[in-house]
C-alpha cells in the first residue's frame, strides 16, 4: 500500500522522471509500482559517488535526483515485463540443470567410495542400463552376474568389463545415499520439464527470433532461449554491437592513463549471459570448418583456451545482435575467413613453419591463367 501511495504521490507531483539505485534486488518492486505511471531509470551504484563525507541516505537521494535531473547518468538496462518473465524462467531452469549436474557428480563418487567402477565403462551412467543397475544395486542386489545381465544395447558387448566393474564395497548406507540421488534426480528431472513447457508458453511470441539465433553455429533451443531472457529482443535499447558487448563483460576493458593501458580487464558483465555465450563458444569450437572453429585454434595457440574461448563468444554475441536487429539468418563466413583476409600473414606463417623444419623457402607466385 505505501509503494501505491508513492506512486499516487509522485504523480500528483507531476514528477515524469524517477532515479533511483540498484542495489541489490531491493529497487525491484518500487521500479515495477512505478514503472506503468512514470519513466524509471535505474541508475549504478559505481556512476553515483558523491564527495567524501557527504554520507546520509538524505544527501544520497539529493545527489540523485540531481544528477538524474542534469542528465549525468545513462540509465541501466531493464528489460520489459515479457522478458522479465522470461529471465526468472530460465534463470531457475538453469540453476536447476546445473544442481542436476552436481547430483549426477555427487553419484558417481558415491560409486567410487563402493568401489563401484560403473562409468569407467558405461558412458551415461543414468541411461536406461545405468538406471537399472543402481536400481538393484539400491534394492539389494550385490551380483555382479546379475547386474551386468541388465545391460541393454550396445553396453551387452561390454559384459565382462562390466562385471568386474561392479565388483565393490556397497553397503547399506550406500544404499541409502545413492537412493536418495537418485530420487532427487527423478525430482529435478520434473522440475526441469515443468519449467520447460512454460517457458515454451511464455517463448512462443519470440519463436521468429529464437529460430533466426539457432542458426548461429553452437547455439541451440536452450541457449536462444537463454541469450532473448538476458537481452531481449529489441537491440535499439543498446545502439551498437560494441555497446551490448561492453554491458555483456565480453570484450576487453579500457583503462588507459597518461598515454599507457593501464588495465585491459573486461568489466563484470552478467554472469548467466557470459555463461550462456561460454558454452556456445566450446560448441562452435568444436564443429568443424565454421569461422568459429577458425578462430578459435587460431587464438588459442597464442592467446590461451580461455580468452580464445571469450573471443568466439563475443563473436557469437555480436553475430546475435545483427540477427536479432536484422531479423535475418547467421552466414557463416568459412573456416578460410582468416586466409582469404590476411594472405600475406598466413604465407609468413607457413614460412616459418617450413623454417623450423629447415627448408628454405622461395616464393614464386603462380602466373595468372
Amino acid at each position: 500500500m505505501e509503494l501505491l501511495a508513492l506512486r499516487d504521490w509522485l504523480v500528483a507531483c507531476g514528477v515524469t522522471l524517477v532515479g533511483m539505485e540498484s542495489t541489490g534486488v531491493y529497487w525491484k518492486p518500487i521500479y515495477y509500482v512505478l514503472e506503468d505511471a512514470l519513466e524509471c531509470w535505474l541508475l549504478n551504484a559505481r556512476h553515483l559517488r558523491n564527495v567524501p563525507g557527504r554520507k546520509t541516505d538524505v544527501k544520497d537521494a539529493e545527489w540523485i535526483c540531481q544528477i538524474t535531473e542534469h542528465g549525468l547518468v545513462r540509465p541501466s538496462f531493464v528489460p520489459p515485463k515479457p522478458i522479465r518473465e522470461l529471465r526468472n524462467l530460465t534463470r531457475y531452469r538453469k540453476a536447476q540443470i546445473e544442481e542436476r549436474t552436481r547430483e549426477a557428480q555427487r553419484l558417481d563418487k558415491m560409486l567410487q567410495d563402493a568401489g563401484i567402477k560403473l562409468s569407467s565403462v558405461a558412458s551415461d551412467i543414468l541411461g536406461v542400463s545405468g538406471r537399472d543397475m543402481l536400481n538393484a544395486l539400491v534394492r539389494g542386489t550385490r551380483d555382479p552376474e546379475i547386474l551386468s545381465e541388465l545391460a541393454r544395447g550396445r553396453l551387452r558387448e561390454k559384459i565382462p568389463a562390466l562385471r568386474e566393474a561392479l565388483v565393490g564395497r556397497f553397503s547399506a548406507h550406500h544404499a541409502l545415499v545413492v537412493g536418495s540421488i537418485l530420487a532427487k534426480l527423478d525430482f529435478l528431472d520434473e522440475v526441469i520439464a515443468t519449467i520447460s513447457a512454460e517457458i515454451d508458453v511464455v517463448v512462443a511470441p519470440f519463436e521468429a527470433k529464437l529460430k533466426l539465433l539457432d542458426t548461429i553455429v553452437g547455439v541451440d533451443k536452450l541457449t536462444s532461449e537463454g541469450v532473448i531472457a538476458e537481452i531481449g529482443v529489441d537491440m535499439s535499447r543498446f545502439g551498437s554491437a560494441e555497446r551490448l558487448a561492453s554491458w555483456a563483460g565480453m570484450c576487453p576493458g579500457n583503462h588507459e592513463s597518461a598515454g599507457r593501458q593501464r588495465s585491459g580487464k573486461a568489466r563484470k558483465g552478467s554472469k548467466w549471459l557470459s555463461t550462456y555465450l561460454t558454452e556456445a563458444a566450446k560448441a562452435a569450437a568444436r564443429s568443424k570448418d565454421t569461422y568459429f572453429s577458425s578462430q578459435y585454434h587460431r587464438l588459442r595457440g597464442r592467446r590461451g583456451a580461455a580468452r580464445a574461448t571469450k573471443a568466439v563468444g563475443h563473436s557469437i554475441l555480436v553475430a546475435a545482435y545483427y540477427i536479432l536487429d536484422r531479423e535475418v539468418p547467421y552466414e557463416d563466413p568459412g573456416a578460410e575467413f582468416f586466409v582469404r583476409r590476411h594472405p600475406e600473414a598466413q604465407t609468413r606463417k607457413l614460412i616459418r613453419q617450413l623454417n623450423a623444419l629447415g627448408y628454405t623457402v622461395t616464393l614464386n607466385p603462380l602466373e595468372a591463367a
